[in-house]
């Protein structure tokens, strides 16, 4: 919804952060969508309904990283703040260097920093010094590198990530260089065919402290086996211990068809879970998710929208298993910034979401 007299009488968007699933994913998104369509923006009830409402550290590095990349103004910030006002000017030149104290997730940030970057004229270079690469309820550095990046590169959308040092939970540490590319044209992109399956591949990853217990491989094994027995398929899993300033581990599969879909899959070590188990569960996400035929897994297709949103011309269209709330939410922020409309239609036991320029 747009409003009036945010900063020298401009028309601001104005965005209950508490709509549908109101995680900090509003938060993300309408600031993105602000450095990307240069509107200002007011965001209320910032994570309302959750535990700990308001900004949490990781959010406030988002909206910081965002205000400096477009040289924009960002009204008084702190952890708990439930009300903020951001206005974006130009993307500037020269790196961007984010400082991220904690464990907070670098996909997460990158996610924002991504979008907003569409358009930007010039290729951008991120320096990201700590972090998590591994966190739960984020995407993994290896899922956007290997199934989110290779499928936006069909749309004309570029990005190279450098992962320097890994980090995990509780004290993160990671480092990471991210170079973003001018984009020429953001096509529309058609996943409507899933294919036969071509390749699946992985890694699985764990700190030095845990190679005695041998964790990354037998994330790896118990994948294999899984993906053997339930899809008559074999698999490539790379093993790599890495020096982490707290013990943790994490694996990242996935799967390529002859059409061109990309299917993926990550979960992170848990403290008392057996490495088998978290390679059992990654395993059967991937595996449910191919065989409900979706060309989408639910985490992809939670992250297209915003590029189906901005491709320059035609229709955009994917299938997959579940329309979350998060997505729900998402089309609903999108399109209160662009003129394009999102449809869903329910085929047999998939969703199929599509997205084109209003009539």
């Amino acid at each position: 919804m747009l409003s009036s007299s945010f900063s020298d009488s401009k028309k601001f968007y104005l965005i209950d952060g508490s709509y549908g699933e109101g995680g900090g994913s509003i938060l993300r998104l309408s600031a993105a969508f602000s450095v990307l369509t240069k509107s200002p923006i007011r965001i209320y009830n910032i994570r309302k309904n959750r535990p700990k409402p308001g900004l949490r550290t990781q959010h406030l590095v988002g909206l910081k990283s965002l205000a400096e990349l477009s040289q924009g103004k960002l009204s008084d910030a702190k952890v708990g703040t439930t009300e903020i006002f951001f206005e974006p000017n130009e993307i500037k030149n020269g790196p961007l260097n984010v400082k991220i104290a904690t464990a907070g997730s670098i996909g997460l940030l990158l996610q924002a920093i991504q979008i907003a970057c569409i358009k930007s004229k010039s290729e951008i270079q991120l320096n990201i010094d700590g972090g998590a690469t591994f966190g739960k309820w984020a995407p993994t550095i290896l899922y956007i590198q290997n199934v989110t990046l290779k499928i936006l590169e069909k749309m004309g959308y570029k990005a190279e990530i450098d992962i320097i040092k890994d980090g995990f939970y509780p004290k993160g540490g990671a480092k990471a260089r991210i170079r973003i590319k001018t984009v020429k044209k953001l096509k529309p992109i058609h996943l409507i065919e899933l294919g036969d399956i071509e390749e699946i591949n992985g890694i699985s990853i764990a700190s030095y402290l845990l190679k005695k217990q041998n964790v990354a491989e037998r994330q790896a094994k118990a994948v294999k086996r899984k993906i053997r027995n339930k899809l008559n398929q074999s698999c490539f899993i790379k093993t790599k211990y890495v020096d982490t300033l707290s013990p943790g581990s994490g694996i990242s599969i996935w799967l390529k068809t002859n059409s061109g879909v990309i299917l993926g899959s990550d979960n992170v070590g848990e403290r008392g879970v057996r490495a088998e188990v978290i390679g059992q569960k990654c395993a059967d996400f991937l595996i449910n998710t191919y065989q409900s035929k979706a060309t989408c897994d639910t985490f992809l297709s939670d992250q297209l929208l915003p590029y189906m949103a901005m491709a320059d011309d035609g229709k955009s269209e994917f299938l997959t298993s579940k329309f979350t709330n998060h997505a729900k939410t998402n089309i609903w922020l999108l399109e209160q910034f662009i003129n394009k409309k999102f449809q869903s239609e329910k085929l047999n036991n998939l969703i199929k979401i599509s997205c084109c320029t209003q009539i």
